[in-house]
């Protein structure tokens, strides 16, 4: 959903969107729309925004390195200003420590639009001399955020961008719908090709934001990790299918119904299984590292082969402490190589279960390892203290009273969680 708050930036009226979480990347990107001059206001429902561009300007440097600091968002913002304001400027950008994610790509799409970019001691300033150009893409990986950044440019630029080996995601899709209400053309083909055909004028759109498949799956790992019981209102089967399998394999049940899905462990032992992340409609990478917590306790040996990002697995180091047998390895266990292969990347994983976890001091690492974090704590004996909790409120939205209404015994002292 922030995506979409910064597709409001190409349109020449009010947007409305739906189902919009209070998360801390939510909150980047609002300040930074409203740096800009973006008017964002809470609309009649809760978790609703209406955001107006019908004055962007120019924001001051300091202010905008203020706010982009702890998320890469904000690279998506380049696109958008360029279209409205002729220039931009991108600071040094934050993001989990999960392996490298770097942004000279996104950068030398832009140039291929036409941007000129001027590398500064405090970051990137970007121009656009001229109307930005459509062009011919392809991505050497189909990566989810240099998608958004094609698409977000490539609607107001002049003539056709045609986009190979792009990254097909649920939240693509669903970005491309709101470009779509907005007055963009996009097809999509089903080789992984994008064409868009650029416009000269957006409007604004009404949508209601994807729910967060990601979140809902952590959840479902909680669940398992734990021997619990949790309903996921809003959980959506159909971009889950692949997790849902693998979670029945693992030896999960679920159920799902008009509002959203259940989850819980059925009692007896836990399955071992091999395990390869991959891009949609392949196994998430998000997906991993919550449900490897739970993998924990599965009798067996499991393998976890991770394929998007090299450093996903440093988390498991923490869940060794707490009583885990993870060995991790440079070579690629799973069925295929990949881009890691040679590199002496610790890429896979061999889980060794069940194990009895303790307690233990965790410091969260990223994200999504944060929340494993969580359910490792909750799963083990005795009391954890986590520290950074913070960096989990960039994709989780009010967490602690979540796991306080499962009965988890939480407390907060001094930014930790016990």
């Amino acid at each position: 959903m922030p995506k979409a708050m910064v597709a409001a930036l190409l349109g020449s009226g009010p947007s409305r969107l739906r189902n919009v979480p209070d998360i801390r990347d939510v909150r980047v990107v609002r300040g930074l729309l409203q740096l800009h001059g973006v008017t964002v206001r809470p609309g009649d429902e809760p978790g609703e925004l209406i955001l107006d561009p019908s004055h962007v300007e120019s924001a001051n440097v300091a202010d905008i390195d203020a706010h982009a600091g702890s998320s890469r968002i904000p690279i998506l913002l380049c696109g958008p200003l360029l279209h409205r304001l002729g220039h931009a400027f991108i600071p040094g950008l934050g993001g989990c420590d999960i392996g490298g994610r770097p942004i000279d790509f996104h950068f030398e799409v832009l140039r291929q639009f036409g941007a000129t970019i001027e590398k500064r001691a405090d970051g990137q300033y970007l121009e656009a001399p001229q109307r930005l150009r459509g062009c011919k893409i392809r991505l050497p990986y189909p990566s989810v955020g240099a998608t958004e950044q094609v698409l977000l440019t490539a609607v107001l630029a002049e003539g056709v961008t045609e986009l190979s080996n792009a990254a097909v995601e649920p939240e693509i899709e669903d970005l491309i719908c709101v470009l779509q209400k907005m007055g963009a053309i996009i097809a999509m083909d089903t080789d992984r090709t994008i064409r868009v055909t650029g416009v000269d004028k957006l409007g604004g759109y009404t949508h209601r934001a994807l729910s967060d498949r990601l979140e809902a799956a952590s959840w479902a790992s909680a669940a398992l990790a734990t021997e619990g019981n949790i309903y996921v209102r809003g959980a959506q089967q159909r971009s889950m299918m692949t997790f849902l399998n693998t979670y029945r394999k693992v030896g999960g049940a679920f159920e799902i119904d008009d509002e959203g899905i259940r989850f819980w462990h059925p009692g007896g032992s836990l399955k071992s299984i091999a395990l390869e992340t991959d891009v949609h409609p392949g196994f998430q990478t998000d997906w991993q590292q919550p449900l490897v917590v739970a993998l924990t306790q599965a009798t067996g040996l499991s393998i976890v082969h991770e394929t998007v990002y090299e450093s996903r697995l440093g988390f498991t180091s923490a869940l060794n402490q707490m009583g885990a047998h993870i060995q991790l390895y440079r070579e690629c266990l799973g069925g295929s190589d990949c881009r890691f292969g040679q590199r002496n990347f610790l890429h896979s994983a061999v889980v060794s279960g069940p194990t009895k976890l303790q307690g233990a001091d965790l410091i969260i690492p990223d994200l999504r390892g944060g929340f494993s974090y969580l359910i490792a704590a909750l799963a083990a004996q005795g009391t954890s203290r986590v520290h950074g909790i913070d960096l989990i409120n960039r994709g989780y939205e009010n967490f602690m009273e979540k796991l306080e209404s499962l009965g988890a015994k939480v407390e907060l002292p001094n930014g930790s969680l016990v």
